[in-house]
């Protein structure tokens, strides 16, 4: 059972455009390549023929991977965002222990991209999910420690 897909407008318009090049420009140059590769004789021992359909067989996995996180996307809308709490689609700056600061937006896992937007599932993006301005985190790093950080702001972006 696949799990929802949450996205910001941003990211929903990323995968669109994706999708599209994907299904479009990049299948014809695979379907070129292949063709090419079909002239050159018998295809049974043919390295070229293999490694573009090697590359179809990618193309087609990345493409049915698109539209089914399209397909159960859950888009934020910017609107019905406050920046009194954290939620997917804001961005958060925080401060830690040592005085660092960090700012960072808080994403769908199919947008992330670290540093600058972090997803929701991250040990950062869990840790700060639902809390206010001014509250204090505790985040578990890999390492097994443990980090404090404070909500300094919330924007929507």
């Amino acid at each position: 059972m696949p799990k929802d897909v949450i996205l910001t407008p941003e990211g929903l318009e990323k995968l669109q455009t994706e999708l599209e090049e994907l299904q479009t420009v990049k299948r014809r140059e695979v379907a070129e390549r292949i063709k090419e590769a079909r002239e050159f004789g018998d295809i049974s021992e043919n390295s070229e023929y293999d490694d573009a359909k090697n590359d179809q067989m990618m193309l087609e996995q990345r493409i049915a991977q698109l539209e089914e996180r399209l397909r159960s996307a859950q888009v934020i809308e910017v609107g019905d965002l406050s920046n009194d709490v954290v939620r997917v689609g804001v961005t958060v700056n925080v401060k830690d222990e040592k005085g660092a600061s960090l700012k960072f937006m808080v994403v769908g896992s199919a947008e992330a991209a670290p540093p600058d937007k972090l997803s929701n599932e991250s040990p950062v993006g869990k840790a700060v999910m639902g809390h206010k301005r001014g509250d204090e985190v505790s985040v578990s790093l890999p390492s097994g420690k443990k980090r404090k950080l404070k909500i300094t702001k919330i924007d929507v972006a």
